[in-house]
């Protein structure tokens, strides 16, 4: 497969302004109080160890995908869903396309690709769809199910066919969510490779069957469902080892 354009998200503040009116709309000032503590927390406490991280995981991915992308064609946007986004597209008519972002795309972009739209979704889906899939299983101790989830785009939150869930061993005492959902990726790239290259060449690739479980769209992380999750991350280490956890 041929990298033929990337679209670079640079997204304005009248945007996260929009998100906080429908999170205050939505589940009031209470809960988006909660939420901003955590955007708070995590800026100035856990940004850092975060920065720090992907880092390093970048040295090993550049050291192992040593890639030219100076002649990748590439545009700058502040919203996906723009008609500069769809003209590109249109332009480079791409057999498959990968979102990696948090906007809903519209059906006039993700329906350019010849083989569809697909996302790497950090949760196990239908049960944790939206876009903190993981910080919830995390928080819910539901750890089966903390993962991603490789599906096709439709115009639902997550609904789409799915042809690839998978895991891998966390530190949930040591380790932020948000390492936790990039690390689930990057371990498992391989079989993602093999899968969206499946896809990208038109080959019958079996969606996933799900009829019977349950489905839950979840909200933005809550500082205080963080810090119960992670007293209770904490309080089973003891348990587990009879000696105290440090993180």
């Amino acid at each position: 497969m041929n990298l033929v354009g990337l679209i670079v998200i640079r997204e304005g503040s009248a945007r996260r302004w929009r998100v906080a009116r429908r999170q205050i709309r939505r589940e009031g000032w209470v809960s988006f109080i909660d939420v901003l503590a955590f955007r708070v927390y995590n800026a100035l406490v856990l940004a850092r160890h975060d920065s720090r991280w992907k880092e390093r995981a970048l040295r090993r991915l550049r050291a192992r995908f040593q890639a030219d992308l100076s002649t990748v064609r590439r545009l700058v946007v502040p919203d996906p869903n723009g008609p500069d986004a769809r003209a590109f597209l249109s332009e480079l008519k791409p057999d498959l396309l990968l979102a990696r972002c948090k906007f809903l795309l519209k059906p006039d972009v993700f329906n350019v690709p010849k083989r569809g739209t697909f996302v790497l979704h950090p949760g196990i889906c239908p049960e944790y769809r939206n876009a903190h899939g993981c910080f919830w299983a995390l928080v819910n101790r539901d750890h089966e199910r903390v993962g991603m989830t490789l599906l096709k785009i439709d115009e639902g939150v997550d609904t789409g066919p799915m042809y690839l869930q998978s895991t891998c061993e966390i530190d949930e005492v040591r380790e932020s969510h948000t390492v936790i959902q990039y690390r689930v990726v990057l371990e498992n790239l391989d079989v993602i490779g093999r899968t969206l290259r499946a896809l990208g060449e038109g080959q019958s690739v079996i969606p996933m069957q799900t009829a019977g479980r349950r489905s839950a769209t979840w909200g933005q992380p809550r500082l205080s469902s963080y810090f119960g999750w992670k007293w209770e991350a904490r309080r089973s280490r003891r348990h587990a080892t009879g000696v105290p956890s440090l993180s």
